[in-house]
């Protein structure tokens, strides 16, 4: 596929929709990111806004997952392949099932537990709901990063801060949930209809036509590992 130059969040929910997945960042497939088909004076800021302000827009207008999906870092993926994603992450276990199976990390349950409470949180209320100070963010970060990674957890949104005039500003603070809450029906009814084995060959097909220049290990890094 040739990957156009994204001159705004239309485009890119666009864009997101038809690759179904695209990183944020530049990685080991040349190409593959939003950060090489951004013009500068868009991604670097200034008064227009640019990938880095489009990112709750495009969550909410193409409905589809972003969070730290890839080697620790941000990627978007549509809503066709994020349940098979998931699926393979989790290794087709739900959050319950893991936790019977006794498979769960003791420091991901207060997380996984005020979700379940309130699907809908800001991360600086999550932090506090879990009682995570200030000197303890590494460990924080580091929680949610596994979490996204293992399928369990993704950003539906992005809060501002609002100057005098009612305008945002400033880093947005990520609105974390889960995706049964955040896609609904849609999500339960297709995330275990596949093995994990059947979700992983469905997802490197559709990768290997995307990015036909990328080797076979570059595609499976992309795809992830069951937990």
């Amino acid at each position: 596929m040739n990957f156009p130059w994204i001159c705004s969040a239309e485009e890119l929910a666009a864009l997101v929709e038809e690759a179904g997945f695209l990183p944020f960042f530049q990685n080991e497939i040349e190409g593959f990111s939003i950060e090489e088909h951004t013009p500068p004076e868009l991604w670097w800021g200034g008064e227009q806004w640019g990938p880095w302000d489009w990112k709750g827009p495009v969550i909410q207008s193409a409905r589809c997952a972003y969070g730290k999906f890839y080697r620790g870092k941000a990627m978007y993926i549509s809503s066709k392949f994020f349940p098979d994603f998931c699926n393979l992450r989790r290794n087709g276990y739900d959050y319950d099932a893991r936790m019977d199976e006794g498979l769960v990390r003791r420091s991901d349950m207060a997380v996984m537990q005020a979700l379940s409470e309130t699907p809908l949180l800001i991360s600086r209320d999550l932090k506090a709901r879990t009682c995570f100070s200030k000197e303890s963010r590494a460990a924080f970060d580091g929680i949610m990063t596994h979490l996204q990674m293992t399928g369990y957890v993704n950003i539906a949104d992005f809060s501002y801060p609002l100057d005098r005039k009612g305008k945002p500003y400033g880093w947005g603070l990520a609105v974390y949930t889960t995706p049964e809450a955040f896609f609904g029906e849609q999500f339960r009814e297709r995330v275990y209809q596949r093995s994990p084995e059947g979700s992983a060959k469905f997802l490197t097909d559709h990768l290997e036509k995307l990015l036909p220049k990328a080797s076979l290990s570059q595609i499976a890094r992309i795809v992830g590992e069951p937990s």
